[in-house]
């Protein structure tokens, strides 16, 4: 292939796309844009039956390709906001320097990337974590780290669970809101300031985001009404968000990449706002380091990251500099390791940490 040579575009879908048909890829669609909605409801709107829609969740689940877990809000389980931090390894260490992070509860999301940095992650200040410990001595010290750098997040814009696969119709999606829980109470600012239940109750939508007011009942002990007006109080006042975890790769864009941005401090807000809308985000943040904005997307190919690149970005001229690093393996997202697209077990113990 000569240097002008552009290799052809491919067109055929990737193997880990197959294991999804039209009518899972509209069940993960209809679950990233309300997950707590009913299989009864999921199937009247998405024109199917309930026994499918059941049937075909108990196949993702089964299957580890698809879990709803609850994302609970950063001020109970955290003493500060997180940090995103670079990480250079030794040749040929970056693999054994990613296992022995993955032991550490603060770690929420680990990437092994190419670019300037060999292994990217985000770590939250739990509660007991000392935070200086964590960033200048724990975590260098791991055989075959060479370097870290840390950022800090000043405004995270944009978060994984508002990433969505567009494949419903408007009128369908208007129909899956009305399943949703709006945030309609006081957020609580603590842990301690949820009772002994609240906390129970959290740890189980933390792990299950679809559990019933049944089920909580159940593990819990009290009544379902206690249980129903719990989980409620829960969700309505924001402290636990339901979320889809589902690999982007089996919904068609595999390409994993981090744009680290320096942009003129008076253009940041607007540029929050422009990049956190883009059908490609899963992560958008503000930062403190030597780049002012990470924006964490997800692509179809590689001529779509292009695309964004020098199209998406390259309309700002308030953005001077882009430094692109790309995953090569996601091994865990949202406390929930990775085997390919298959999900595995979710981190205990973040919730009461220290």
């Amino acid at each position: 292939m000569s240097a002008t040579t552009v290799p052809p575009r491919r067109s055929s879908k990737r193997p880990e796309e197959q294991l999804l048909d039209d009518v899972d890829l509209d069940l993960v669609a209809a679950l990233q844009l309300a997950p707590r909605t009913p299989v009864n409801a999921l199937a009247e709107i998405l024109d199917s039956s309930p026994s499918t829609i059941a049937r075909r969740l108990t196949r993702l689940r089964e299957e580890r390709l698809l879990r709803v877990v609850g994302r609970v809000d950063w001020p109970l389980i955290t003493t500060e906001n997180p940090r995103q931090v670079w990480i250079r390894c030794a040749p040929g260490r970056s693999r054994e320097v990613a296992h022995r992070i993955l032991e550490l509860a603060e770690v929420q999301t680990l990437l092994l990337t190419t670019g300037h940095a060999d292994i990217y992650c985000t770590v939250y200040p739990l509660a007991g974590t000392d935070i200086f410990d964590l960033l200048t001595n724990r975590l260098p010290s791991i055989p075959g780290i060479v370097s870290t750098e840390s950022q800090l997040v000043l405004r995270a814009h944009t978060m994984g669970q508002s990433w969505r696969l567009h494949r419903l119709t408007d009128a369908r999606s208007d129909r899956l809101r009305e399943h949703t829980d709006p945030v309609t109470r006081e957020r609580p600012t603590s842990y301690d300031q949820l009772t002994e239940l609240e906390q129970r109750a959290l740890e189980l939508m933390a792990a299950n985001g679809r559990i019933t007011a049944a089920d909580i009942a159940r593990e819990l002990g009290i009544s379902r009404s206690t249980a129903y007006r719990t989980s409620q109080a829960l969700l309505e006042s924001g402290a636990i968000w339901p979320r889809v975890e589902i690999e982007p790769t089996l919904l068609g864009y595999p390409l994993n990449a981090l744009m680290s941005l320096t942009v003129l401090p008076q253009a940041i807000p607007a540029l929050l706002d422009t990049l956190g809308s883009h059908p490609s985000a899963r992560y958008v943040s503000m930062v403190a380091g030597s780049v002012s904005m990470i924006h964490y997307g997800v692509f179809r190919d590689e001529e779509d990251l292009a695309r964004f690149i020098t199209t998406d970005l390259g309309a700002h001229p308030e953005i001077m500099t882009v430094n692109t690093c790309v995953a090569v393996r996601v091994l865990r997202r949202h406390w929930t390791e990775r085997d390919g697209v298959r999900l595995g077990r979710m981190r205990d113990g973040f919730l009461r940490h220290g």
